[in-house]
């Protein structure tokens, strides 16, 4: 069983949304769409579910050309952030919609809703309505009801973004497990590169409309094929330094300058882009290779265990997050560091050059 998107874009009122997608899902997998808003994860499942037509290319199932067939003649399922149930009936009967629809024998009907509710954990709440239960509880009721008609392809547009945090936390751990069973392709839209990781299986970071790296989750997140995709994957932003390389030494900034340790002492004499994420940035050094940087600190938010600092080195708008509640003085200067394991290297194109020294030593 697959999904296979050939050259797939798609315009609007002559504005194009997505741009020669290329890719194939195979059966029994997880594969996460992560994009930020209108980076067109939902156009692009609308696509697969046969909501939308292409208006261009061509969408294979199981070998057969599906492009164009009606969305109540495909085998799907889509679960979105509101979660949908049906107010006046007991979820049982919110599991048993779409096979009472599909007229169903009802024995088949009751041992298909058992062994979704039990996968779902629902099975001691099948005589409760809807709104008797919790948010997370809904939200399995509603992603059940998606499980239960044995379709081949659900997709699952950012299905926990209504949820609070600890229900959030729960489900993604929980979602992986529960779908492992069903054999399907699972897609799964989010904004969240935590996400993301969560889930595991296969990623699509998307950009403007377009795929820019699809491939196993840790590999992605590990070694981005370029700027672009690292800057996708990292939550906040991947900060980005422009480098060159001379002899023994990089310059960068207002001609300041630092040894060519790790990574930077294999570059060729150029110029770079270096890309590091947030959590690596320190107050302190704790490395002996750690490159200090001044910069002027914007602003500080803390979270309760960690503290975002909002900053600029030079034209760069940079972000750092830090352990702990760190009460700083803002609109001033400010020291920070930087182990040099933890600097990929772009070229000035974007395209990945070296991926950091962390990473290659795992």
């Amino acid at each position: 069983m697959s999904l296979e998107l050939k050259n797939i874009s798609m315009s609007v009122d002559g504005q194009k949304h997505i741009y020669d997608i290329n890719i194939t899902l195979k059966k029994g997998t997880m594969n996460v769409l992560l994009g930020r808003t209108l980076s067109g994860k939902t156009t692009l499942m609308r696509i697969m579910a046969g909501l939308d037509v292409p208006t261009k290319g061509k969408i294979f199932w199981e070998g057969k050309d599906v492009t164009g067939m009606r969305v109540q003649d495909r085998k799907i399922a889509m679960v979105y952030q509101q979660f949908i149930n049906y107010p006046s009936m007991s979820v049982y009967d919110n599991i048993a919609a779409p096979l009472r629809i599909m007229k169903k024998d009802e024995r088949f009907i009751d041992e298909e809703v058992k062994k979704t509710a039990k996968l779902m954990r629902l099975e001691n709440m099948l005589d409760r309505k809807p709104n008797e239960l919790s948010g997370g509880q809904q939200q399995r009721c509603a992603l059940a009801r998606s499980l239960v008609k044995g379709s081949g392809l659900v997709l699952l547009d950012e299905p926990l973004a209504n949820l609070d945090y600890k229900l959030r936390e729960e489900l993604r751990e929980e979602i992986p497990k529960m779908f492992e069973e069903s054999g399907a392709i699972f897609v799964y839209a989010t904004t969240e590169p935590e996400e993301a990781l969560l889930l595991g299986g296969n990623v699509a970071t998307l950009w403007e409309g377009r795929i820019t790296q699809f491939d196993e989750t840790a590999k992605v997140y590990h070694t981005p094929n370029n700027a672009t995709t690292a800057k996708v994957f990292s939550n906040p932003s991947m900060n980005f330094l422009d480098i060159r390389k001379e002899g023994d030494y990089i310059y960068y900034g207002n001609n300041e300058k630092a040894p060519a340790t790790d990574v930077l002492k294999r570059l060729s004499d150029g110029k770079y882009l270096a890309g590091f994420r947030p959590n690596h940035l320190e107050l302190n050094k704790h490395a002996g290779n750690a490159i200090k940087f001044s910069t002027h600190l914007d602003v500080t938010e803390i979270t309760g265990s960690e503290t975002f600092l909002h900053m600029h080195h030079d034209d760069d708008n940079w972000i750092g997050l830090v352990h702990g509640v760190h009460d700083l003085e803002y609109n001033t200067n400010l020291s920070v560091y930087l182990d040099t394991r933890h600097i990929f290297i772009f070229a000035t194109d974007g395209e990945l050059i070296e991926t950091a020294s962390y990473v290659q030593e795992r």
